[in-house]
Order: C-alpha cells, then structure tokens, then sequence
C-alpha cells in the first residue's frame, strides 16, 4: 500500500475506531487507547518494548521541561540529581514535586545534606520508602544509586 493509501486507512480508522488519548473500555469492555489499540491483557493486547521506550522518553522529556520552567536552576545540577527530581515528579507528578518547597529551596541552594533530610521526612518517605531511601542517597551523594 503506497502512501496515499496509508494516509486513507489511517483516515478512515480514526473515524471508525475513533481516536482517544486515553485508556478506555470498548463496547466489550475490553481496555484500549489510542485508535482502537487494545491493551487488555486478556485479550492479548498490550505494547511493545520499544513502545514503552518511545513513551518514557517521551515523558522524560514533558517532564523536564515542565521542571525546567519552573526550576530553572535544574541545569545547574549534576545529571544524578537532576535525576532525583525528575524520577520524583514521574512518580508524583511535577505538581507533587512542587510541594516540596522547602527541599527545593535547599537543593537550590546546594544543601544537598540537609535536601536529603527533608525528603525522608515527608509523607512521600513513609510512602515508598525504599525508593526515597535511595533517591535521598543519590541527592545527598550526587551519584546514582
């Protein structure tokens, strides 16, 4: 099939499959997004190595932008803390980032010591403890974990 016929499938499906951005239930009740990709596992459905890589990466780089106009002094960190707050804002999202005021004012100001401290004082600790155990290492130390 040349281009143009592509061009028409994809067309044609995004009418008849429709198009949401979003996961969704079929009329079988079967889990799908996109245009009419099925990703229940009970019925096979699923994505690819490959597209969960394009999808993070994706992410990846939403999130990094949304910190960066917010944070702007993200640059000046090294990349293992600038991992701490993007793994951080994936897990919580960047408005639960946000909240972390008093962290960010002291990882700002290159507290890294006491940055650390506080993160494993929060709610979020007590939460996942394990991940901010680590996460707190990584800030603290500027090494990945």
């Amino acid at each position: 099939m040349g281009r143009a016929g592509v061009h028409n499938l994809e067309s044609q499906l995004r009418i008849d499959e429709l198009e949401v951005l979003h996961a969704y239930q079929d009329h079988l009740g079967f889990w799908t997004i996109g245009v009419g990709r099925l990703i229940d596992r009970r019925k096979g459905g699923g994505i690819t190595k490959e597209e969960a890589a394009y999808l993070l990466n994706n992410d990846i780089r939403r999130i990094t932008a949304t910190i960066k106009e917010y944070l702007p002094w993200l640059d000046n960190l090294n990349p293992p803390r600038q991992g701490v707050l993007l793994n951080m804002a994936f897990q919580m999202g960047t408005g639960g980032l946000f909240l972390f005021v008093n962290t960010l004012n002291l990882i700002r100001d290159g507290k890294f010591e006491e940055a650390s401290h506080a993160m494993l004082q929060s709610k979020w600790a007590t939460q996942t403890p394990d991940r901010a155990k680590r996460l707190a290492e990584q800030l603290r130390t500027g090494e990945w974990q």
